[in-house]
């Protein structure tokens, strides 16, 4: 069997902003929501990027825009919540997406410890304590000590090529080494 060429950027040097949008579309994310509160305001941020850095300590990184009002806060505020939301909440990702508008109005948002707002029905929230923030190019990385973790039964919100998708367990046993 004979496999194409990849199609390739001229190189070297950087790529073009929608060329890398389209090549990181490819690759399947899930869908979370970045809340914080800062004098008893609260705000949020839809993100997909996001991963775990390490199990002791247990840390994660996410990325979130520069000069966001979100991101200000968070590093403001020095915790957050990361609010992975589930099949059923794509209006929800599509609600923290806009910029601009009160997220929070009419949402029935519960707190968590230190005052930090939680999505309602969210398939996980980690609530976390921010340990470094990075610039790097046009967002701030930010690493987080999740100090306490919250859980309900569901299916994730996966996001694949600008659209939302569903993640599809196939049923394979853990693979335990691979995290």
């Amino acid at each position: 069997m004979t496999s194409m060429p990849p199609s390739c950027t001229p190189g070297p040097g950087p790529v073009d902003a929608l060329a890398m949008r389209g090549v990181m579309g490819r690759f399947a994310t899930g869908v979370a929501v970045v809340t914080t509160g800062v004098d008893g305001a609260p705000h949020g941020m839809t993100v997909n990027s996001l991963t775990s850095v390490s199990l002791e300590p247990p840390l994660l990184l996410v990325c979130l825009t520069t000069g966001a009002r979100t991101t200000d806060a968070v590093v403001e505020a020095r915790r957050f919540a990361v609010n992975v939301l589930s099949t059923r909440q794509e209006q929800l990702a599509l609600r923290f997406a806009r910029r601009g508008e009160d997220h929070f109005e009419g949402l029935g948002v519960t707190q968590g410890l230190h005052e930090i707002p939680v999505v309602p029905d969210a398939l996980v929230h980690l609530e976390c304590t921010v340990v470094r923030v990075m610039t790097a190019g046009d967002h701030e990385v930010v690493l987080g000590e999740v100090g306490r973790i919250c859980q309900r039964e569901g299916k994730p919100l996966g996001f694949l090529g600008g659209r939302f998708s569903d993640v599809v367990d196939r049923g394979h046993e853990v693979v335990p080494w691979f995290f």
